[in-house]
């Protein structure tokens, strides 16, 4: 019986599961992608049959909107939703995945449209609704949180009987020649990065003033980058399914011109997310900044260099230190040449079909919500090295470190 597969989300990384699910059509089968803009669906649609050969149906939907999205995954009789949407809109569609009785992914934890806040916390409350529906639910399927999850899991039942730190760490080294530009939703990256940084060590969260804590991390394949702490989301969960562990921190790479835009942005209030009045109508400074800059999409054709993601872990194996470092790297411009999508997206998005394709193939089976780290790590990581994102392993002497500031 055929697979009948929806994509909600039409940005770089539903371009980059569109392209990855018809390579892959033998399991997706009749794949439909939709977004409340038809005609940018309509385009990753003809370029996705230009490159593979594939069709693949379009749809409009108002992914705010629970009745339409019920409408459209009982028209197209859906096996799979994939949420590729704004992290807004998760709950909306999580409870219309409820109310059809179909399987679920995302690739990042809910965030309210009016807070700068964002956790597993409702998302998780879902879970019985879930069972009760029999239906599974995949948080996180991207890069970061997604991969990462699984490079945690893949240690821990591989390399440590107890992992005690994990750094994880988000290096992106691609110049797409902006002044200043963001690799993914501008509103999203902007509020993930302006906001105060936390890690979780010895039990407790700590918080840092933004950009407070700063590491000089050399990356390889890419070189010696400036890494800052940032408060990520797969903390919360891996504090929960990492046994022994005593310490997680998020580092990300920015470059000078970046953080002095931010700041700029930031002092002027443009990053604020609070309506305010401008000749007689409200608007919201985020919004209207994130209408001023580049797409992210459209970065791909202009972006050059490598992105390294991975996890920094220390514990312990038979008694032993333990130092582990997995990573996985990509050229931006491979990847454009393969989906027509930078790095950014790319990342994001194979993970996003490779969780999906386990879960359509049963491989992944669970009921209820669940995190990556919860499933079996092997399978996730042996797709990867299939479906472009080939990985590496280093095994350390306890003593040594990636920091040029060491």
């Amino acid at each position: 019986m055929s697979t009948n597969t929806l994509i909600v989300g039409a940005g770089g990384v539903g371009n980059v599961v569109a392209f990855k699910c018809a390579m892959n059509a033998k399991t997706f089968g009749h794949i439909t992608l939709a977004s409340r803009t038809l005609s940018k669906c309509d385009a990753i649609a003809a370029h996705v049959k230009a490159k593979t050969g594939i069709e693949i149906a379009t749809a409009q939907v108002d992914a705010d909107n629970k009745e339409e999205l019920v409408e459209l995954i009982r028209k197209t009789d859906a096996d799979i939703v994939i949420n590729v949407a704004l992290p807004y809109q998760d709950l909306t569609i999580m409870d219309a995945c409820i109310q059809c009785g179909v399987d679920y992914l995302d690739t990042a934890n809910y965030e309210h449209p009016d807070e700068a806040k964002f956790e597993y916390k409702e998302q998780w409350a879902r879970d019985e609704a879930f069972k009760k529906a029999d239906i599974m639910g995949l948080l996180g399927s991207g890069f970061d949180p997604g991969a990462t999850n699984v490079f945690c899991a893949y240690a821990q039942k591989h390399y440590f009987d107890e992992i005690h730190t994990i750094d994880i760490l988000d290096c992106n080294a691609g110049d797409h020649g902006y002044p200043f530009a963001t690799n993914f939703n501008p509103e999203i990256n902007l509020r993930e990065v302006s906001a105060k940084g936390r890690y979780w060590e010895d039990g407790k969260w700590i918080e840092t003033e933004p950009m407070e804590i700063k590491q000089v991390w050399d990356y390889p394949e890419v070189g010696p980058k400036e890494s800052y702490l940032l408060y990520h989301e797969e903390m919360e969960s891996l504090i929960k399914h990492i046994k022994g562990l005593k310490r997680i921190r998020f580092f990300m790479t920015f470059g000078e011109s970046y953080l002095k835009h931010m700041e700029v942005l930031e002092n002027v209030g443009m990053l604020g997310i609070e309506p305010i009045m401008h000749k007689g109508e409200q608007i919201v400074p985020i919004e209207f900044l994130k209408t001023l800059l580049p797409d992210p999409a459209s970065l791909g054709a202009r972006t050059k260099g490598k992105t390294n993601i991975g996890i920094f872990a220390k514990g312990i194996k038979d008694g032993k230190p333990q130092t582990i470092y997995i990573y996985q790297v990509k050229d931006h411009e491979e990847c454009y040449a393969e989906v027509m999508s930078q790095g950014v997206s790319y990342t994001t998005g194979v993970p996003a079909m490779i969780g999906a394709k386990l879960m359509i193939e049963g491989v992944w089976k669970k009921k209820g919500v669940v995190n990556m780290e919860e499933m079996d790590p092997d399978p996730f990581m042996e797709e990867m090295m299939q479906q472009g994102l080939p990985w590496k392993v280093l095994k350390l002497e306890a003593h040594e470190d990636f920091r040029v500031d060491a």
